[in-house]
């Protein structure tokens, strides 16, 4: 059934995620619209709505000449977006046609980019040098077992002053039955170890199946994720909760500017998204 609790180990399930992600690549190609990147001013809606956040809390309040580096980035819409207000990028993902994907967009729209195909959570010993910003946004942490071995790649990965940012979807969020008729719980909010097993066909963003269904995910509360970051030595400068998603998490939630929603009478019930910015100070720790 989706989303029972399976003990599940890790190598087998990141194997089981990998296959899933590789055969999304072309159906996100056509979801994500990456034609419209032919316009050299667009940028993905993810990271127009990122920008204005991160960018206050970067030296001199842009991206321009910052290295960043992109965690877990898949086709690089977002990626090429960063590029594009200025960030010298680098895109780290595990999924080998996906990050080819990646590089022939770049290619077409002229884009400047360094691309790593290494898991998530062995990211500090694949990727060369350090960076100014660590990024990662929508639909990432919740693939991941280990949030200590993140926080501290992302640690490893920052110099000394750097920021970290995520925006992701709410854990809150993730613990409702995405096809009640209503606000229902049905989904663990703390995590025990375990992952939740999944097998969908499909995938998030447009039409289409995946041949490799399976896919497993960990449920992380916010005080495994603010803690994670805090122990790897991070200091937290910023934290919000946001009221609208990129994605129809549920058929019932309504296009509104920016994204979908719940309906307006159930807004303010729950979180769609947390944001969180850390930064590495010179004196903590790796």
């Amino acid at each position: 059934m989706n989303g029972d609790s399976v003990d599940v180990a890790w190598d087998e399930a990141r194997s089981a995620n990998r296959q899933n992600w590789d055969d999304r690549v072309p159906l996100h190609q056509t979801a994500y619209g990456v034609d419209a990147f032919d316009d050299p001013s667009h940028l993905s809606d993810v990271v127009r709505a990122d920008l204005p956040v991160l960018e206050r809390f970067v030296h001199g309040g842009s991206l321009l000449g910052l290295d960043l580096c992109h965690l877990q980035c898949h086709i690089g819409t977002d990626t090429i977006s960063l590029a594009r207000a200025g960030a010298r990028v680098t895109g780290v993902d595990f999924s080998a046609p996906a990050l080819a994907a990646a590089s022939a967009l770049a290619h077409r729209t002229g884009a400047t980019a360094s691309w790593v195909q290494t898991d998530v959570l062995d990211a500090r010993e694949a990727v060369e040098g350090d960076f100014d910003v660590v990024y990662t946004s929508i639909g990432t942490i919740c693939w991941l077992e280990d949030l200590d071995r993140w926080a501290q790649q992302i640690a490893g990965l920052l110099r000394a002053g750097g920021t970290f940012f995520i925006r992701d979807g709410h854990p809150a969020l993730y613990t409702l039955d995405e096809d009640a008729p209503g606000l229902s719980i049905r989904y663990r909010y703390f995590g025990d170890g375990r992952a939740q097993q999944w097998d969908d066909s499909s995938t998030y963003a447009g039409d289409g199946t995946v041949s490799h269904s399976r896919t497993y995910e960990w449920p992380h509360p916010l005080a495994e994720i603010l803690g994670a970051l805090l122990r790897a030595g991070l200091r937290l400068v910023h934290f919000d909760e946001g009221r609208t998603l990129p994605w129809r998490f549920s058929s019932r939630m309504v296009e509104v500017p920016g994204g979908f929603a719940w309906p307006e009478a159930e807004r303010d019930l729950m979180p769609c998204t947390y944001t969180i910015v850390a930064r590495k100070d010179a004196e903590q720790p790796t």
